[in-house]
């Protein structure tokens, strides 16, 4: 597709957050947000003793399952207090895939896994911030599609029945040209002057 000028689909690697910020599951829930708070980040991804991606635990999760329970976050570990278990997607699948991923599954923040290795994270908000982009790409095909289509059309019609515009005599093969239907030697004579 590359050779018409369309740009190739827009994938994960090229707008996910990398490296990960991720922390033990053992440890608190006021590390996890003293973490959060200091990266500037909404989620921190729980990995196991070995290193492992296991979980997730996003700004919603400390709300939801310490702050309204009025639990006291210094006593409660970041494998308690989880979402598991993480939902990943490969570094080369589009962006259009992971957010269908997004939606199917109401979620807002995929693991990028390559190799069994956490790479990255993606979250909705940095497809939101590539949809100017994505929705060019996606006019631009159209446009290409629809151009293609017409020429395909136009080269592909068969000759029309019917009266000449410019001369008015029946023609079994009229042919438009600059929005008229001309008969065999009205087309000859506007090429001839032409």
């Amino acid at each position: 597709m590359s050779d018409i000028g369309l740009r190739s689909p827009m994938l994960v690697k090229d707008v996910m957050s990398s490296p990960v910020i991720t922390i033990k599951e053992d440890a608190t829930t006021n590390k996890v947000a003293k973490l959060m708070d200091k990266h500037g980040l909404g989620c921190i991804v729980v990995t196991s003793k070995e290193g492992k991606p296991i979980g997730i635990i996003t700004e919603r999760d400390l709300v939801i399952r310490v702050l309204a329970k009025n639990l006291k976050p210094d006593t409660l570990k970041a494998k308690e207090v989880m979402t598991t278990p993480l939902i990943t997607i490969e570094p080369d699948e589009t962006i259009s895939e992971a957010a269908r991923r997004m939606s199917r599954l109401n979620i807002r923040r995929l693991g990028v896994v390559y190799k069994g290795q956490l790479v990255g994270i993606l979250s909705s908000k940095d497809i939101l911030a590539v949809m100017p982009e994505l929705i060019e790409l996606t006019q631009e095909k159209a446009m290409i599609e629809g151009e293609n289509m017409a020429q395909e059309i136009k080269e592909e019609s068969p000759p029309l029945a019917g009266y000449c515009d410019r001369c008015g005599s029946w023609s079994d093969n009229l042919k438009e040209v600059n929005g008229e239907f001309l008969c065999e030697d009205c087309r000859a004579e506007l090429e001839s002057e032409g």
